[in-house]
């Protein structure tokens, strides 16, 4: 172990984030083996004390990194390994997607989310081609201090979300949809013009990037409001 990172002779992991951003570092699972993977999970739990994530590990790999580093969790759908998943933070995230199709993205974000310590509330199918059943939801909309978004096709879900509520909106684009919708892109590119102001958007596909994203937005209201309560108060006389 070196100075904020565990140099593994192959690999590096960063040992230090979890002190510079509040999360131990999370581990992409594609293109390494499962005891690369392991060897990374090993590593990060010795050194932090947060929760450590895998993304992207069908159940295969994820049943050998499991055998080698006991105590973690598979989520098959959201095809997400979890070891010490975070208490919750008081920060009531909802995650809002267009259609069934996009699920498995959606439940990438949620499960990211639960596992940072995000308290997470699920609205599936609720696209603009029906929009009286995203209204029927403007009560659990309204209760979310921020709102994952997530649509395919035209992508125009988080325009109307970004109409109905006051908190952030994190736009997530799917692939979901026929040619012209050019694997997410068309989605991409509605979401980046939304006439609602501020939203913002993650990649294509990235429930990862979404969750990470609400994190950040919980983690640094909970850290400015730490700071306030431990600054010294004075008076102007």
């Amino acid at each position: 172990m070196t100075d904020g990172f565990d140099d593994l002779g192959w690999a590096r992991p960063d040992t230090g984030r979890e002190a510079r951003l509040g999360l131990p570092e999370v581990v992409y699972g594609p293109g390494k083996s499962t005891g690369q993977v392991a060897d990374v999970v090993r590593s990060l739990l010795a050194a932090n004390g947060g929760p450590v994530l895998v993304t992207r590990m069908d159940p295969g790999a994820a049943a050998d990194v499991l055998a080698a580093v006991p105590g973690g969790h598979h989520d098959a759908q959201a095809r997400l390994l979890t070891w010490r998943p975070a208490p919750p933070l008081g920060f009531a995230l909802a995650v809002v997607s267009a259609g069934t199709s996009d699920g498995p993205v959606a439940a990438e974000a949620a499960a990211v989310a639960e596992a940072v310590g995000l308290t997470v509330t699920r609205i599936a199918d609720v696209g603009v081609a029906g929009v009286h059943r995203l209204l029927a939801e403007r009560e659990r909309l309204a209760a979310a201090d921020a709102v994952v978004c997530l649509a395919g096709m035209e992508g125009a879900l988080p325009s109307v979300v970004g109409g109905l509520v006051g908190c952030p909106v994190i736009a997530v684009p799917t692939s979901v949809g026929y040619g012209a919708t050019f694997g997410g892109v068309t989605a991409l590119l509605a979401m980046l013009s939304s006439c609602a102001a501020g939203v913002v958007v993650v990649n294509i596909d990235s429930g990862f990037g979404a969750a990470m994203a609400a994190f950040r937005i919980a983690h640094g209201t909970w850290g400015a409001s730490a700071r306030a309560r431990d600054r010294p108060s004075s008076t102007n006389r």
